[in-house]
C-alpha cells in the first residue's frame, strides 16, 4: 500500500485540553459540549472529517462515472452514547446531491459509502446511517 499522507496531531488534557497539529494549522481548545464557548470537542472534529471525506468520495465517484450534478453537501451527526458496557459513537450522514434524479443520488451515496476511507474504517464497528436526498 502506498502512503499518501499522514496527519499528526497531539492532544493534551483530554476533553478539557488542547489539540495541536504538527504543522501548527490546527490549534484548538477542547471542552465538554456546551461547557465553554469557543471550544470544540472530539465528536465535532470527527464529524467534520467524516463529512468532508464522504463529500470528496461522492464527487470522486460522480467524476469517475461521468455523472454531473449541481453540487453536494454532507452533514455528519456524530453522537456519543453511553450504555451499560461503556461509551460508543454512532453516526448519521445527511447527504444532499443537487440537480439529479433520486435514484442517481441514491446510487452516488451508496457508492461513496463503499469508497470513503471513514466509512470503510467504521464498517462493522459502529452504527452509520446514511440518508441521501436531492433537490
Amino acid at each position: 500500500m502506498k502512503e499518501l499522507f499522514t496527519a499528526t496531531v497531539t492532544a493534551t488534557g483530554g476533553r478539557e485540553g488542547r489539540i495541536q497539529s504538527e504543522d501548527g494549522v490546527l490549534d484548538l481548545a477542547l471542552a465538554m459540549p456546551g461547557v465553554k464557548k469557543g471550544t470544540t470537542n472530539p465528536e465535532q472534529l470527527f464529524a467534520a472529517g467524516y463529512a468532508a471525506c464522504f463529500d470528496s468520495a461522492l464527487n470522486l465517484v460522480a467524476g469517475k462515472e461521468k455523472i454531473k450534478h449541481g453540487g453536494s453537501e454532507v452533514t455528519a451527526h456524530v453522537t456519543l452514547n453511553q450504555g451499560d458496557d461503556g461509551y460508543s459513537l454512532s453516526v448519521r450522514l445527511d447527504v444532499l446531491v443537487r440537480d439529479v434524479e433520486k435514484d442517481v443520488a441514491k446510487h452516488l451515496v451508496e457508492a461513496a459509502h463503499k469508497v470513503c476511507p471513514y466509512s470503510r474504517a467504521l464498517e462493522g464497528n459502529i452504527e452509520v446511517d446514511v440518508d441521501g436526498r436531492t433537490e
